[in-house]
């Protein structure tokens, strides 16, 4: 499947119990990596989806057929959008997805008036923290996590993440990020 037989677009009510599925069988390749604990955790629940698609807060990648087979979550911590969850069903990974949605993210923020991106993941996960470096991402420094982000990894402590593998990262919206999105 190319590039061009994806749309990225906001998310559908009707749709939210399908990202549920998606989340899983992405969730399913930290198993690859030794991170079982990670493919473990629940998906994001469907009463916290409801919200944040009515805010127009939810993106899908959709296949040809319509349906999503990759989507972007976005919450506001701190006072910034923060990337909650990305996911992309591994039978349409490796195609661009992932940028396409942090990009669509990033430009949403941007409009919004958000000065920049948070997110936390894993330090060491190729498609994690080396990926988002490559889009331009920072990691936090310890004196630079705000109490939402705190309270964020304490959230992820309680679920059972290793949180000594995991970074916060940011990026910053000012000017033109266009490029470092582009394949």
């Amino acid at each position: 499947m190319t590039r061009d037989k994806y749309i990225i677009r906001l998310a559908r009510r009707d749709e939210l119990s399908l990202l549920n599925e998606v989340e899983q069988a992405a969730a399913a390749l930290f198993r690859e990596v030794g991170f079982d604990f990670a493919a473990e955790i629940g998906p994001l629940s469907l009463k916290l989806l409801q919200s944040l698609q009515s805010k127009g807060q939810i993106w899908v990648a959709a296949g040809h057929d319509g349906l999503p087979v990759g989507f972007a979550v976005v919450q506001i911590i701190d006072g910034l959008a923060h990337l909650e969850e990305i996911s992309v069903h591994p039978a349409h990974g490796r195609q661009g997805l992932g940028r396409r949605l942090i990009r669509v993210v990033c430009d949403w923020a941007r409009d919004e008036r958000y000065p920049a991106v948070t997110l936390s993941t894993f330090r060491d996960v190729p498609w994690n923290a080396p990926f988002y470096e490559r889009l331009g991402f920072r990691v936090l420094g310890k004196e630079e996590i705000g109490p939402g982000l705190l309270a964020v990894r304490e959230h992820e402590a309680r679920d059972g993440l290793a949180v000594r593998e995991r970074v916060c990262m940011r990026i910053e919206l000012r000017g033109s990020i266009a490029s470092t999105f582009d394949p």
